[in-house]
């Protein structure tokens, strides 16, 4: 057997011999062409775009403005004022509950029928799946924009726009996690006596519950941010708050606004990390 050659031999044949190092023809012919229509996209982007060096130079210069109105942050002068701002965070941390909770509701039995190893039937799984895309098609704002215009403005719109965006997330994460499970477990119950409703009880369920629950804790956190933009567009929430003191020029009071939108998000997240590794560390307790 040739022993391992040694990286002072590697560079001294490379030097020796070049042409059988490199790559052939056809493959360096390849990567220039997608190098080259990279760039030739990127730069039709820039003009189609209008990215000018002045363009850009302007808008930096009003952005510094604008920080500068927002300086220094308002400060609330009584209870009554800032009560309202706290009914805004309120409500978009309700939106965000309803329509995780709701969405999850929903996409929870959904995700058994995209999941090829519970729902043998191929035609009626891809069906599943297919509709998932579709639900997953319809961004949360137009879906906020088509049910304001059902139901009118509010909460309400913003819960519905929520959950319907999130059965098709929900449902396809749910179902690659039932996907991913082992089939030891499974293949146990079976072999008991178990049928197969006891088999995803017992051998299913214990297992993917984990994941679930830190993908609705992630998916909580995200929907957070997503009720703040719904809100601007009228779904109700602190958006819609934060968008009535842009319109009226009170970049003061917009920066102290965006400033508690960025602290509640922070502290969902510290503890919605606290819950995650609190449920992996359980779970993998329970495998040992």
């Amino acid at each position: 057997m040739t022993p391992d050659m040694t990286p002072e031999q590697i560079a001294a044949a490379k030097a020796a011999y070049p042409t059988a190092f490199r790559a052939p023809l056809s493959i360096r012919l390849r990567r220039a062409a997608l190098w080259a229509g990279f760039t030739l996209l990127f730069c039709y982007c820039l003009w189609a775009f209008d990215f000018s060096p002045a363009r850009i130079w302007t808008g930096l210069q009003r952005f510094g403005d604008v920080l500068g109105f927002m300086l220094p942050p308002y400060i609330w002068k009584s209870w009554a004022e800032f009560l309202p701002i706290l009914e805004g965070l309120g409500e978009t941390l309700s939106m965000a509950f309803m329509g995780t909770l709701i969405g999850a509701v929903f996409a929870f039995p959904l995700s058994f029928l995209g999941a090829k190893n519970i729902t043998r039937f191929w035609p009626l799984r891809m069906g599943v799946r297919r509709g998932y895309d579709v639900i997953r098609a319809f961004e949360t704002l137009v879906l906020a924009l088509i049910f304001i215009r059902a139901f009118g403005l509010g909460p309400l719109a913003g819960i519905l726009a929520i959950a319907v965006s999130e059965i098709g997330t929900f449902a396809k994460l749910f179902s690659e996690a039932i996907e991913n499970t082992s089939e030891k477990p499974v293949e146990g119950i079976r072999a008991s006596g178990g049928a197969r409703l006891q088999q995803i009880r017992f051998a299913v369920m214990p297992q993917v519950m984990p994941v679930i629950w830190s993908i609705l804790l992630y998916n909580f956190e995200s929907n957070v941010r997503s009720g703040t933009i719904l809100g601007i567009v009228g779904a109700g929430g602190i958006g819609f708050l934060l968008s009535d003191r842009i319109a009226a020029y009170k970049w003061d009071e917009a920066w102290s606004i965006i400033f508690l939108i960025i602290a509640m998000v922070y502290v969902i997240d510290y503890l919605s990390g606290l819950i995650r590794s609190r449920i992996i560390g359980l779970n993998e307790g329970a495998a040992k």
